[in-house]
This record gives C-alpha cells, structure tokens and sequence, in this order.
C-alpha cells in the first residue's frame, strides 16, 4: 500500500567489495589514485540511468562496521561486477581492507562557497603558485567532505591536505560539491610549521644620542670602542705618521740612481770590469733591495663578517656661504700690445696738443 503523496523518490543503493585502485587490472593510473572520484562496474551505470539521475553523479560510501562515511564522485563504468574500486587515501579515511563490503548510495550535495584546509607538512609551502597548483589538483574532485584527508601528487611529491571546514555547511552531511562553482580557499598553518623567531638585537636610532637628546644634522659622534678596536688613529687619512708611513712604504723607487756619465773628477779611472765567465755557485740575476716590513702608514680595514665601519671623517661640502667673495675681479692685469704705438695716436689719444 502507497503512502499518501505518492511513492519516496528511488535512490541508488548496492553494496561492492571495495579494492584500491593500485590493485585495478590494466595501465597504472596515478591520477586516479590522488582524486576523489571512484571505478563503479557497468552495471551501476545501467541502474543509474534507469533511475534518471544525472551528470552529477554523486555517492555516499557508508562502511557500516566502523560508522565512517565520506562522499565522492565516479570516474569510470569499467570495473568488475561487484566490485569498487577506491583511492587510496580513500580507504585510508574509511577503514577498509581489500575485499571489505561496502555501501554505497547516491546523493545530492550544495555547491560549495568556501573551504579551509590545513597542509599535514610544511613542505607545501615550497610550491612557489599554490593556487594554480590546486586548482589542478581539483579537476580530480566532485566533493569534499569535512573532517578528510585528501592527497594530491605534484612534481614528484604526494601532499595531504585535510578538509577543516566547508560552507555551506550541511548538518547531517558536511560535505560540498566543488564542480562548476567559484569555491574560495582558506588555509591554516601547516602542522610542524613554526613562525620564524625575531633576534633580540636591535639597531640603535641614528637621531638619538646616548642620553636619549636628539641630535642636529651633521653632528659627528666621537671615537668609540670600534675605532678604537680597529685603530683608527693610525690608518685615518689625516693622520700624520699615516701620511709619512705612506710616503716611505708607497715609493716605487727604493733603491739608489746610477749616473750614465763619469764625474769630472773620476774621468782617469776606469770602471772595474766584471767576469763574463759564469761561476759556479753564483746567481746571474741583479740582486735586489730587502724588502721590510710595513709598520706605519694607511693600513687595510679588515673587519669580522656581519660588521661595518662608518667612522671616517666627514667633510661637508662648501656652499655659497663658505665659498668666499666673489664680488673681486678675477683678471686684473693690464692688457698688452704687440705692435708699438706711434708719437701721433698718443698724443690724439691723450687729448694734448702739442705748441710749435
């Protein structure tokens, strides 16, 4: 007898021994094996159009053993008959074994709007475009489930994200559709991720002194420890025994002259020949002056790695100020001719006459 309203709406609803996808006859299929879309036979297939439901197609996967339940999409019609084969993260979340019943039910799921998800390692954050990465990832999905924990396979590595939240969000399903909708991603700080720690030292302000007064432009601070650590009386460009050292040690020419001519007083002597025979023991080359040791002058700043030195000298620029008169005449000296001037054009040029 029908119950008034007419009969309840027919539902897919069969049970399958469930097997992971690595153990599907034929080619290997990795993509299929980090999505969340399952391989239902054909008979299935048949049956769901018998009871016209459509593109999506939709499932609940109950494991009534352990009262877990997920939901996911279909790939295929190409698996044996009574047989589903899941991915592996998949049977992960359910508790199966190879070979366990399962039931699985059609259902219809919200689109979904947004969703949080947290990384189960801190390497997801060495992908450089996390969003393109799981936008691609996502073509593999119809739904997602509150409380899973997906994977996905990126250049060579597998990463597992778990689901923390969905909207909207279905208080007896909690799960979402994410095909043909705009879904906005959340994430939570992957699990072993630590913020990086702040040293403690910190860089003293330059428009401060040390008894906390501000100081005027151009005020420079006196020699501390620093300079004195590095010496810098000695190899400051106005020191004077840096300037002579500089002098003594930085000439190329150490050694004496030797004069091409003869002094007038020498001119009867005659040089001392040297023997153009080679002696045994005795080095042909020219004998060279010593060198000594550098012990004034400028030396090298060598300073430890992370330290810098700001300790040299400043001279402002001379403005207009400082920069002297300049209402004086720079040429002051009379102009001269080259040729003489005639009795005549002096005497026109004074204004003169000259009495007969």
């Amino acid at each position: 007898m029908l119950r008034r309203g007419g009969p309840p709406p027919r539902r897919f609803d069969e049970y399958y021994r469930c097997y992971p996808v690595a153990m599907m006859p034929g080619p290997d299929r990795e993509d299929a094996n980090h999505g969340g879309k399952v391989f239902l036979p054909a008979s299935a297939l048949d049956k769901l159009t018998r009871l016209h439901i459509t593109y999506p197609m939709l499932f609940e996967l109950v494991n009534g053993a352990k009262e877990r339940t997920t939901h996911a999409g279909v790939l295929e019609f190409i698996a044996e008959e009574g047989k589903i084969y899941l991915p592996h993260w998949l049977m992960q979340t359910l508790l199966l074994e190879p070979g366990d019943l399962l039931q699985v039910k059609s259902t219809d799921l919200p689109l979904g709007s947004f969703i949080k998800l947290q990384p189960q390692d801190s390497s997801f954050l060495e992908i450089s475009d996390p969003k393109a990465v799981l936008e691609n990832a996502f073509r593999n999905f119809s739904c997602l489930t509150k409380g899973d924990i997906f994977t996905f396979a990126y250049n060579d590595s597998v990463y597992s994200i778990a689901v923390l939240e969905v909207k909207p969000d279905d208080p007896q399903k909690h799960a979402v559709c994410t095909l043909e909708t705009d879904l906005s991603v959340d994430f939570a700080p992957p699990i072993g991720y630590e913020e990086p720690s702040r040293t403690g030292t910190s860089t003293p302000s330059s428009a401060t002194g040390k008894s906390g007064s501000k100081l005027s432009p151009g005020h420079i601070q006196p020699h501390g420890t620093m300079a004195q650590a590095i010496n810098y009386a000695a190899i400051a460009p106005s020191s004077d025994t840096a300037a002579t050292g500089a002098r003594a040690t930085l000439s190329n020419f150490v050694s004496q002259g030797h004069r091409l001519t003869a002094k007038k007083g020498a001119a009867g002597k005659a040089p001392t020949p040297k023997p153009s025979t080679l002696v045994q023991g005795a080095s042909t080359n020219p004998s060279r002056p010593s060198t000594f040791r550098r012990e004034n002058g400028p030396q090298p700043l060598r300073l430890p790695p992370s330290k810098l030195f700001f300790g040299y000298e400043v001279k402002p620029v001379k403005g207009k100020e400082d920069g002297g008169d300049e209402s004086t005449a720079k040429f002051q000296g009379q102009g001269q001719s080259l040729r003489k001037k005639k009795a005549g054009e002096s005497g026109s040029a004074s204004g003169t006459s000259t009495p007969r």
